[in-house]
């Protein structure tokens, strides 16, 4: 579970990682003691929201990311104009600002989600496409002033698109809010620094349900962590805290 709650103040405080080639990436989730992320079925998912923002906050991410599913609630439904005429529109990345506090990050590998506006709680919305969406899709961006980058021709280099939030935005600490698949592709690729779970007093149980890590690439190695905290929090809740080891 996820992007529970976009508060500015859940990602002002605390401190940053030293700069590197890319950012210190926190894998930050609410599971069930059985590793779902699906609320719908949890009776006390109002209790957890709190604690999950007052938990993030702790990190001082100047950035949260999720996908394009969980992000459709924030992003909003305005129209995507057809173009009339023009050049065609170049690959090449659009940065609207640089100087934002916080950036709101989608992956959107397909362009569809429909930008009301260019920030969510004053974050910056930065969204991440590959290069198959429609010259249509990118003008519709630029006029709403939402920055975008490409992370490849028709599937996402996840190591090139950290890189470039590093590079161009001066990331230095991201919280990975899910949902399971794009957990799962962070962690094979071997992006997660480190976990934050805050466990769930429930039993989910459903099958077939996304759960915490849902990768398509059964080669990846499992990857071993190290615990360096654990922590009962209100409402039963457990905070866990581990770094994934190199």
């Amino acid at each position: 579970m996820g992007a529970m709650s976009r508060t500015k103040e859940g990602r002002a405080k605390g401190g940053r990682a030293k700069k590197a080639s890319r950012p210190y990436v926190i894998c930050h989730m609410v599971p069930s003691v059985d590793g779902r992320i699906v609320t719908s079925r949890w009776d006390i998912k109002t209790k957890l929201t709190p604690e999950y923002e007052r938990t993030a906050q702790t990190f001082g991410a100047n950035a949260w990311m999720i996908g394009r599913v969980s992000m459709e609630p924030y992003a909003g439904k305005a129209k995507v104009p057809a173009r009339k005429g023009g050049k065609a529109i170049p690959r090449t990345d659009f940065i609207a600002r640089r100087d934002a506090e916080s950036y709101a990050i989608a992956l959107d590998p397909s362009g569809k989600l429909t930008w009301k506006s260019n920030s969510i709680d004053e974050e910056h919305v930065v969204t991440v496409l590959t290069e198959s969406v429609s010259d249509d899709y990118l003008a519709f961006l630029q006029s709403k002033g939402v920055s975008y980058l490409f992370g490849g021709k028709t599937s996402l280099n996840l190591k090139k698109v950290v890189e470039k939030l590093t590079k161009e935005f001066g990331i230095e600490k991201l919280l990975l809010e899910g949902g399971g698949k794009i957990n799962g592709s962070f962690l094979a690729a071997g992006l997660v620094d480190e976990l934050s779970l805050l466990v769930a007093p429930v039993a989910d149980g459903s099958i077939g349900t996304p759960t915490l890590f849902d990768s398509e690439d059964r080669k990846a190695p499992a990857r071993p962590l190290k615990l360096l905290s654990v922590e009962k929090r209100a409402g039963d809740l457990v905070w866990l805290r581990y770094r994934v080891k190199a």
